[in-house]
């Protein structure tokens, strides 16, 4: 502790009395003498809690690898790039050959972790903030809400990810506490999950005013989402009727304007990650930290030039859709055109915009991410970093799909109902219902999931749903069985925490 100046003087001055009473005074230090904040200065007001929780948002952006990975993991898409090196992490994943040391996994692991703690010190003084003072305003409780929300949802991409992981929820943690570290079972962390999210459902809104925050609709779809991947299926198929029978969502008559700029937070969404490039921030050292979605460039057309009619940005040729993802459209399905772009084909279709790229170095396929390909005029700054393209994380009709599963797989099935929702979403696909799906039993389940192949190809969920469903080993060139279904805990964490490995690994 430092002592007080003005008490410097009165202990010189009264050194006797202060003796023979056998007693100091002492004045605690203060901070602010050195222009230094404390915890004390934060969450004072309700424009502190508001500002605070905006911030265990950011995170969500970091993740934008996760998307990535889980196409790239799967057979829906290769690594792509320059070369067998470039970006050596992606690589290892297509190739399953990823291990401890793989750094993309690794930001994938702090990115998370650091969302937790930011809601966690929001959970630690909700009713009381540092200072010991209760801030009480109208709307506390829905915006806390939005905090167990994505509480849940970081603890979810852990849990798919790295199976059992380090569970705490009481505080944010500090250095010497992440050393005692301890993995929890995988059941225990969505026990976790689903009480966040119920929590979440009880205060939120049906309705924000900002656009990006998650509503009561959001949390009751992402714990459908939790329960089906739990196979929980009554559960899933209860919970995600909540959203169904809203009436708050329906299917964009044209899917190829879901994932323009203008569609954003449009009438499927359920729930997006926000990006934006008003000031556009970026920072090299760590690419999935800039303000804007990095991973847009990355999907983009190698060397890619063209008239100023052409709309298309060039990129990076990584992330590239396979081969086999194109042959499983049927004739007339317009989601192909508009999930994967043949750049040969579109050079031919569009000879005005004098198109010249360069073709793929490696791994290529003549494919590209067309639902995520950087656009011109998209971007800021440092361009490469600061595209603004949100994430569409869940889309209505992910929703219809995860509740046809749940309801063909739940122990009172109810199969006319699955087959209405897996159809809504092949009407919209075919602009007519010729191509229904009339089947049953296994089959019908069968087909489920394979729309959900065909419908949310590229958008992050191909792999895990591959892992939930048992289908990997089959799929996935390279995948081990009782490996692969998970990936390693990055080395750092072991070194740290003594957190033991996956098996395998």
């Amino acid at each position: 502790m430092k002592i007080n100046r003005i008490v410097i003087q009165a202990i010189f001055s009264t050194a006797l009395i202060l003796s023979i009473a056998s007693c100091k005074k002492w004045v605690d230090y203060n901070p602010h003498e050195d222009f230094k904040q404390t915890e004390l200065d934060y969450l004072k007001s309700e424009s502190d809690y508001r500002t605070m929780v905006v911030s265990v948002y950011t995170p969500l952006q970091w993740l934008n690898q996760a998307i990535v990975v889980s196409e790239i993991a799967s057979d829906n898409a290769v690594a792509g790039g320059e070369s067998a090196s470039d970006i050596l992490s992606l690589q290892q994943i297509d190739d399953m050959t990823h291990n401890a040391n793989n750094s993309t996994l690794t930001e994938l692991w702090q990115s998370a972790y650091e969302g937790i703690n930011r809601a966690n010190y929001l959970h630690q003084y909700k009713n009381a903030n540092p200072g010991g003072q209760t801030v009480s305003f109208a709307g506390k409780e829905a915006l806390y809400g939005e905090v167990y929300f994505l509480r849940a949802y970081y603890y979810f991409h852990l849990v798919k990810f790295f199976g059992d992981v380090p569970l705490f929820v009481d505080a944010r943690l500090g250095l010497t506490q992440s050393k005692t570290l301890k993995r929890s079972e995988k059941a225990k962390v969505y026990a976790q999950i689903e009480s966040d999210l119920l929590a979440a459902i009880g205060v939120l809104p049906s309705v924000q005013l900002e656009k990006g925050r998650v509503t009561k609709y959001a949390a009751q779809a992402l714990l459908g989402k939790v329960y089906l991947y739990q196979q929980k299926y009554t559960e899933a198929a209860s919970m995600l009727e909540n959203v169904v029978t809203s009436g708050a969502f329906s299917l964009n008559s044209d899917y190829g304007k879901i994932f323009l700029s203008s569609n954003e937070n449009g009438s499927e969404s359920v729930f997006e990650i926000q990006y934006s490039n008003a000031t556009p921030y970026y920072n090299w050292g760590a690419v999935t930290r800039g303000q804007g979605n990095y991973a847009a460039q990355q999907c983009g057309v190698r060397g890619l030039n063209g008239s100023d009619s052409m709309p298309y940005a060039a990129g990076w040729s990584t992330n590239l859709p396979t081969t086999d993802l194109a042959s499983i459209f049927e004739t007339g399905d317009q989601r192909k055109q508009v999930t994967v772009l043949d750049i040969e084909a579109y050079k031919k279709a569009h000879p005005t915009y004098n198109i010249s790229y360069i073709v793929a170095p490696y791994k290529n396929t003549g494919l590209y991410n067309q639902k995520y390909l950087p656009r011109k005029g998209e971007t800021s700054g440092q361009i490469e970093l600061n595209y603004a393209n949100n994430y569409r994380i869940i889309r209505y009709s992910d929703v219809l799909l995860m509740a046809a599963e749940a309801n063909v797989k739940s122990g009172s099935g109810n199969e006319a109902k699955a087959k209405d929702y897996l159809n809504l979403v092949r009407q919209r696909a075919f602009g007519n219902n010729s191509h229904d799906i009339t089947s049953s039993g296994n089959t019908l389940y069968l087909a489920i999931l394979n729309e959900r192949r065909l419908e949310l190809a590229m958008e992050g969920d191909r792999f895990f749903d591959l892992v939930r469903t048992e289908q990997a080993e089959a799929k996935i060139t390279g995948f081990v069985k009782g490996k692969n279904e998970v990936f390693p805990i990055p080395v750092e964490e072991i070194n740290v925490s003594g957190l033991t490995q996956n098996s395998g690994y």
